[in-house]
């Protein structure tokens, strides 16, 4: 299998997904961990914290994002393979989608959250990427 060159496009938003998701909030948790002093192993703050709701805003942000990433990355590499460039530039919408969702999600108030929503819009239109790849890949076996 070959990969047309603008993969390499799909190659870098997979590195900048890297960045978004393991530096960017990975990082914001461990601070908000010694700013609102919650300890490890504990994944959410003790309700006795008087800070739990506020961490547990940022915990969630990124722990959404992460069980949302495999599906992501699936979508990104797959349609990526047929349409590289349309593929790049929509999984870079759904990055900055998730990071205005983390940071609405992390000011404790967790409606803010939706700000970043449109995140959705580029799922959805990966899920027609892969439709349509999948069809012309289909027709052309045929």
């Amino acid at each position: 299998m070959a990969f047309q060159p603008e993969f390499g496009y799909v190659v870098l938003v997979v590195f900048a997904s890297i960045l978004v998701h393991h530096g960017y909030m990975a990082f914001s948790v461990v601070k908000a961990r010694k700013k609102y002093n919650v300890k490890y192993p504990a994944l959410y703050a003790d309700k006795e914290n008087k800070d739990a709701e506020l961490f547990d805003c940022v915990q969630r942000g990124h722990q959404n994002s992460l069980e949302n990433y495999p599906q992501f990355l699936a979508c990104l590499i797959l349609a990526g393979l047929s349409y590289p460039v349309t593929s790049a530039i929509t999984g870079v919408i759904y990055l900055i989608g998730r990071i205005v969702y983390f940071q609405g999600y992390a000011t404790g108030v967790p409606g803010k959250r939706l700000r970043g929503a449109f995140f959705n819009f580029a799922m959805l239109f990966f899920y027609g990427l892969l439709v349509k790849s999948a069809i012309s890949m289909l027709q052309s076996a045929s």
